[in-house]
């Protein structure tokens, strides 16, 4: 479908339009819910900012991603009446909403323009991903037509996401008389996304000439994080306006339209540090998979290590400390400093604390296994056995009390399986499951800058699952600032064993590195989720088979 309205002639004088970036958090699945969002949204535009245009994010109609609801019978006629609601809502501004759409039999990733009670334009998404955490593929059919339409007496192309990343959609829009372009999108977070999206943003409306609305969506969904960060540029490409990273909210934008569409500058939010931007995506990610999931409070296993610590201060950032109880759970290794520095820090920070030994529990299984295990020596077993009683501790309280467990492993252990199925994985969420220990250090020194709540010792100290007299991680893995460069090479950058080394890294250290990844795919199958901060996360990003014959090297 192309829509093309009549441009201002070069004698009218110039127009005056105001854009609110409805950068919002939608509910995946609650279309109701949802279509209601946008009818508030878009009448507090209209009360308190005069919108003219409010543009929401893509697919909010269902969230973002609504993976295989999409397939659901029912789906057409939820959106229809979602559709028909607001509609019938008598809203003042135009409005650029995301949503599923069907025509001819097929489903296409939309975006639907409404104004005056009338939908004025339909658009099908033409580039839909399948690469990385999107799989739009499976379920949308490509757009192949533009659309320009005149909103407000102004021509304007729409697009949708992905649409912007290729040669196309934006130059044909231009070409067809936009002189402004609204962008809708769900585009999730990972450290330096907005970098390259500026650096986009900047070079298509430079070369098309034409200003540009760039809408995302924010919030968590499963793994997944969108940021925000909704931004403007001129026709330039120059930078006018930019919604803070993180932040919900309703951000109008002046335009003066005649022969472009110049957006007024605006004041731009302070760029924010890799450690504030990734913490807050870590927030971000808990609170709304907490919420959104019904969960009382979250529970979780704080052993006076650096994870637990980091762990436990976002899960209070993000909830509260009232919804928050850390445990303690000591044996025969744990140090007098560990039980000393995770008590401090709870009191700190204000949480629930309980500390309750697994001495007897391992007493008592060790008895029951001693015949089984009369003549074998110790081992990772009885490390294991451990860890599994602690998980058994922590999953009866949440059961009980209606506890989510938060998992503390990191993403350098869940690469190298140093983790223990049942164990230390046993829970419903891994807040630091993409973050490399390097990262984990440093995320404790700049929550500390907020306020010190981790205990200096433990950043300090050399890392210990503390599962066996004076056990230290690096007895069994090469050093974190080594692990974490090759881990980075290997599994974001899929650089082979050979490309490794030449890299400038120790040849035994890249093979047995390499052999821990793959043996250990099982184990991060059986995982849970985590929030994803990385260009390349263990989950929907790299999915590798369990069972299988390749030989690592070229």
């Amino acid at each position: 479908m192309s829509v093309s309205g009549n441009a201002p002639s070069s004698q009218s004088p110039a127009r005056k339009l105001r854009v609110v970036m409805a950068q919002l958090d939608f509910l995946v699945g609650d279309i109701p819910g949802n279509a209601r969002l946008v009818i508030d949204a878009t009448r507090k535009a209209a009360t308190e900012h005069q919108a003219d245009i409010v543009v929401f994010p893509e697919l909010c109609l269902t969230g973002y991603p609504p993976e295989d609801l999409l397939l659901r019978p029912s789906l057409d006629l939820r959106v229809d009446e979602a559709l028909e609601e607001i509609r019938g809502a008598d809203l003042g501004p135009a409005i650029v909403i995301g949503a599923p759409l069907r025509h001819h039999g097929l489903l296409y990733n939309g975006a639907v323009v409404i104004e005056r009670g009338e939908i004025t334009g339909r658009y099908f998404k033409r580039f839909p991903p399948n690469y990385q955490v999107f799989d739009e593929k499976r379920y949308f059919a490509e757009g192949r037509d533009v659309l320009t339409l005149d909103i407000r007496g102004i021509p304007v192309g729409i697009t949708v996401c992905e649409d912007i990343w290729k040669d196309g959609p934006v130059e044909d829009c231009a070409a067809a008389g936009a002189r402004l372009i609204l962008n809708l999108n769900a585009s999730p977070y990972d450290i330096d996304k907005q970098a390259s999206r500026k650096a986009l943003l900047e070079r298509k409306s430079r070369e098309n000439t034409v200003s540009i609305v760039y809408v995302n969506l924010i919030g968590g969904q499963d793994e997944l994080v969108f940021d925000g960060g909704s931004m403007v540029y001129d026709h330039s490409g120059a930078l006018m306006a930019e919604a803070p990273q993180f932040s919900e909210g309703l951000y109008p934008v002046d335009f003066i339209c005649d022969h472009h569409c110049q957006p007024v500058s605006q004041s731009l939010p302070e760029e924010p540090s890799l450690e504030s931007n990734v913490y807050s995506a870590l927030v971000t990610g808990v609170r709304d998979y907490v919420n959104k999931n019904g969960f009382k409070s979250v529970v979780l296993g704080l052993s006076g290590g650096i994870d637990s610590a980091v762990t436990l201060a976002v899960a209070v950032d993000a909830l509260g400390k009232d919804r928050v109880r850390a445990v303690m759970m000591p044996f025969r290794y744990t140090s007098s400093m560990s039980l000393e520095d995770a008590e401090a820090q709870a009191n700190a920070l204000g949480v629930q604390y309980d500390v309750f030994s697994i001495e007897p529990m391992y007493d008592a299984f060790m008895a029951t296994l001693a015949k089984p295990f009369e003549g074998t020596k110790p081992d990772t077993t009885e490390e294991n056995l451990q860890a599994r009683l602690r998980g058994v501790l922590l999953m009866s309280l949440s059961n009980k009390f209606g506890s989510l467990v938060l998992t503390t492993g990191n993403k350098s252990e869940m690469a190298v399986g140093y983790s223990t199925l049942y164990g230390d994985m046993a829970g419903g969420f891994d807040v630091l499951k993409d973050v490399p220990k390097t990262l984990v250090f440093r995320l404790a020194r700049y929550r500390n800058t907020v306020s010190p709540v981790i205990p200096e010792r433990v950043i300090t100290r050399p890392p210990s699952a503390e599962l066996a007299p004076d056990q230290k991680d690096e007895d069994s893995l090469p050093g974190y600032d080594v692990l974490d460069q090759i881990l980075n090479l290997y599994v974001e950058r899929d650089f082979s064993a050979e490309a490794i080394v030449a890299e400038g890294f120790d040849a035994t250290d890249v093979a047995r590195v390499i052999r821990l990844v793959d043996i250990n795919e099982y184990k991060r199958r059986q995982a849970p989720i985590g929030v994803r901060i990385t260009e390349r996360g263990f989950g929907k990003d790299r999915r590798y088979p369990i069972t299988n014959g390749w030989k690592s090297g070229k």
